[in-house]
Formats: C-alpha cells, structure tokens, sequence
C-alpha cells in the first residue's frame, strides 16, 4: 500500500471529524499529500474538532482562517482548508487549483435522531453538499472518489448478516435516507460520465478522539460523573462495533481498489463482522473503566434499528480486509484516551 500512495494527493473532506482525523494521519504516514477540508459545525463542540486538527499539527482558531490552506507543522504533505461543500465557487476552485487524484468524502450532517430535528441541515450537508462534490469530480476528473454511505441504509431488516446486495428501500430515518441518495446520485455519476466511485457502509464507529454524541462518549462520561446512563429498547439490541483503526484500514485498501466495470460503482460494508449486544457492550465498558454504570431503562428511540451485522466477504474477497481490533482492546484505548480528554490533557 505504501508505494501506492506515495506522493499521490487526495483531498479528504470530513477531516477535522472523527474518522477524518484517523484517515488523514494514516495516508500521510504512506506517503500520500493530504488536503483537509471541514466545515467545523457546531453539531457537537468544535473544540474537539479544533483539537483533533491540532493533533495533526494545524493550529488554526475556526473564523480566522476561512478558505486559506493551512500548512501542518508536524507533516509536510498536510494542508488544511476550513470550508463547506455548500461553498460553490469555493470548492470549484480548490479543485481547479489542487487537481486531486483521489477524493474522499466524509463529510455530511452525522447522527440518527437528530435528523429528526433538523432535516434540513441533512439534505443541505448530505444531499446538496455531496452533489457539489460529484461536479468538482466530474469537472475536474479524478481517479477514484470514495464516500461514506452508513449500515443505517439498511433499516430494520431481519435479513442478517447485511450484504450489499440486498434490499435498502426502507431506511427508518432521514440521516439514513439521505445516505441512500447519495448512493443514488453517485450512480449515476458513474454510470453517465465513468466517474469511478466507492461508496462505504460504516458500521457502528468507536475508538479514540470519538464524537461525543456517541454511546462510548455518552456513556463513559455518565459512568466518570456518577450519572445514569440512557439504556434504550432496554437493552434489547446489537451492534456491529467497529474500532477506528479497522475502518481506516478498509478505506486505504479501497483506494487503488477502481471498479473495474461497466459502470465503474461500487459499494462496500465496512465493519467487525461480530455483532455485540447493548448489555454486554456496556459490561465490557464497566469492565474496562472499573465502574459499575447506573442503567436508566428506556423505550426504542425514533430512528433507531434493533441491530446491525456486517457481511464483509465483499471487502474481504476484493481486498484482503480482516478487522484486527476486538471490543476490550478497542475500548481500552478508547478509555485510555477518553480520561486524558476529560482530564484536559490536550491542547487546543
């Protein structure tokens, strides 16, 4: 992979989000010339996002650097550009200007139940956003555009484990329906114009630097304050969790990967492949932390599926994708750095 990479230029939206984050660090120690670009919204507290950046040794105060790259002072392939993909012209000219050989898009409007309450922002961010990016693609061509679609496009379907052949007609929430169109749109895209396009089924993402608004977030800094933690559907559910670092390891595999097709599209899950339920996720987090949580019992919340499985022979069989992290490792380092966090070990 490494010789792969070298000295190619990918520009990575989303990158001062959670899986950005990782992503960028991983293709700059291949070699690769990394271009960052995020909006830094305030969905959850930018200061993580400002502090993951800062990781990545771009120093920047979220207003004051609009639409300039920033050079890191820890990687000399990195830049950093704060900007939407609603920003038109703006992006139009940074493709112009950068001429990308590959894009990868995680950037979008992220969480389930809050596309509940503001719809609005999910098709701006999810739909309009990534229409702008397919454009710069087809304008200014680029090898291979990689996209992150989500598990929740599957719904509540009873068929597991989830294979990306089957049916994803019935999403249960917006964010989840907005997925689906972007799957749609980047079709047609490749089947009009021959834009080769991967698109990523995420499944269930924990580890280190995660977002907040997640359960491994939520429920660690219940545990650390001696509060309750919200247990919904009263426990009755699973997840495929997937440590960080594995699902990087899919997206830089797929990246030489091109459909080779007649139209060149294709999509993948990317997840563990070994569903946990809700309980025994919290006991192992218990475990990990050495503290008993407080479990409030609640109902099935709006948008939510009672479980989620990945098939990942697909990514497997195409490109050798094992995941290598179990959940007591993977929540060891998430606890590891969820205390320095807390403790306000790091700097913004």
């Amino acid at each position: 992979m490494k010789e792969t990479l070298q000295g190619r230029k990918i520009l990575v939206t989303g990158a001062a989000g959670f899986i950005g984050y990782h992503l960028c660090e991983a293709l700059l120690a291949q070699g690769a010339q990394v271009v960052g670009l995020d909006e830094i919204n305030d969905y959850y507290d930018p200061t993580l996002k400002l502090a993951r950046l800062r990781q990545s040794g771009i120093r920047t105060d979220r207003e004051g650097h609009r639409h300039q790259l920033l050079p890191s002072d820890r990687h000399e392939g990195y830049r950093f550009v704060q900007m939407s993909l609603n920003d038109r012209e703006a992006l139009e000219e940074l493709f112009r200007s950068e001429a990308f050989s590959v894009v990868i898009n995680l950037a979008g409007q992220a969480g389930v139940r809050y596309s509940f309450e503001n719809p609005v922002s999910y098709v701006q961010s999810n739909v309009l956003g990534f229409l702008h990016l397919l454009e710069c693609c087809r304008q200014w061509p680029v090898e291979h555009l990689l996209f992150a679609s989500s598990s929740s496009v599957y719904g509540r379907s009873g068929q597991v484990p989830y294979h990306e052949a089957q049916s994803t007609d019935q999403p249960v929430s917006l964010y989840a329906a907005t997925k689906k169109s972007d799957e749609l749109m980047s079709y047609v895209y490749s089947s009009a114009f021959g834009l080769p396009i991967t698109g990523l089924r995420f499944f269930t993402v924990y580890g280190p630097w995660g977002r907040p608004d997640m359960s491994p977030c939520l429920f660690l800094k219940a545990m650390l304050e001696g509060k309750p933690i919200r247990v919904f559907n009263n426990g009755r559910m699973s997840r495929d969790y997937t440590y960080v670092d594995d699902i990087v390891d899919g997206i830089v595999r797929l990246i030489p990967h091109t459909p080779n097709k007649e139209v060149p599209h294709s999509i993948y899950n990317i997840g563990n492949a070994h569903p946990v339920s809700l309980m025994d996720f919290i006991s192992t987090l218990e475990s990990v932390a050495g503290i008993t949580a407080q479990k409030q019992m609640e109902p099935m919340q709006p948008g939510d599926v009672y479980q989620t499985f990945a098939d990942i022979t697909r990514l497997h069989d195409d490109v050798g994708y094992q995941p290598q992290t179990e959940l007591p490792q993977g929540l060891r380092h998430f606890y590891q750095w969820y205390v320095k966090w807390h403790n306000g070990d790091y700097a913004v």
